[in-house]
């Protein structure tokens, strides 16, 4: 059942609470927030890429979800912040998302932040926005840093269209697989990335996507900041070399060539046509994949009976 705020419930005037915090060396008065749980993009690394509004309403709330508290302790002192911290990651059960619940019924406005970035991507929260959501409470965004696109932006590789993918799985041959999936998909592909396993990474990219360009992001925004550009496997071929960088790491992937992705296209076609005629006859396997991939079913009856006179030549 949703649950609504009393309008006449409002959180008590954040002066109370002596709200304020400091900005280009002036000392500001955040703004009362309405009850509501505020979902607030933080920097990635160069404290000076966070916005007045997300100052003011981190000044303002009641309390701030951190998915470190050590972390984002430093953020607040920085700016003069001292609302109340409460750690809430990806360990935080049931029980924890439902006292924040309360606390927002109660009239209280809480912002959610993760240890850098916007809150989400790859991050705690998802869950405890979602149950707000279903409460009926009202979830706000305060937009601001997100690596992905700033590495983006910086690429020089195709924006407008793209797929985040997160973070591949640890093993390689998992890892491979995945890739093996997503190689279709029309766009750059967005990844995050350990220091450890961004060698090996790149390795499985190569093999698995070909000759594909590609960025390495690391750092961004701090001191340390390095963007490497180059085909996937030269930048493997690098990174094998000189070993695992240090810090976060972006990586991002453009498309294959058009004659690359017309012979991905033609290969899964082929698998999946070999597969489908083991159970099926030449016609029924032809409208089968056809279907499934989205083909015309004239082109793929024509590959169908192809494939069928070279298995009987054999």
């Amino acid at each position: 059942m949703n649950q609504r705020i009393d309008n006449r419930t409002r959180r008590r005037d954040p002066q109370a609470r002596n709200a304020t915090f400091t900005a280009f060396g002036l000392a500001a008065e955040a703004k009362a927030l309405s009850p509501g749980l505020y979902v607030v993009a933080t920097p990635i690394g160069n404290l000076q890429d966070v916005s007045f509004r997300a100052l003011s309403v981190l000044a303002a709330a009641d309390a701030v979800l951190a998915e470190d508290t050590r972390v984002t302790k430093t953020l607040l002192a920085h700016y003069g912040i001292t609302t109340p911290l409460v750690a809430y990651h990806e360990h935080s059960n049931d029980a924890v998302r439902e006292r924040m619940v309360h606390r927002i019924r109660e009239g209280q406005a809480l912002a959610l932040v993760s240890d850098a970035g916007t809150p989400l991507v790859s991050d705690p929260g998802y869950r405890l926005v979602q149950v707000a959501i279903e409460e009926g409470l009202p979830v706000t965004p305060i937009p601001g840093p997100s690596a992905i696109l700033t590495a983006l932006v910086v690429s020089g590789l195709p924006t407008d269209s793209f797929f985040f993918e997160g973070f591949l799985p640890a093993k390689t041959g998992a890892r491979r697989a995945r890739l093996a999936e997503i190689a279709s998909i029309p766009g750059t592909l967005m990844l995050f990335e350990g220091p450890h396993r961004l060698p090996d990474m790149l390795a499985d990219a190569a093999e698995v996507l070909g000759e594909r360009q590609a960025v390495v992001a690391r750092e961004l925004t701090k001191m340390f900041e390095t963007i490497r550009r180059g085909s996937l496997a030269d930048l493997a071929r690098q990174f094998a070399e000189e070993g695992p960088p240090k810090g976060e790491i972006v990586v991002l992937i453009g498309q294959a060539s058009g004659e690359a992705q017309a012979a991905e296209v033609d290969a899964a076609l082929d698998g999946k046509l070999e597969a489908a005629l083991k159970a099926h006859s030449i016609k029924d396997a032809a409208a089968l994949v056809a279907a499934e991939l989205d083909l015309p079913k004239r082109e793929v009856y024509a590959r169908a009976l192809a494939i069928a006179k070279d298995r009987q030549a054999e």
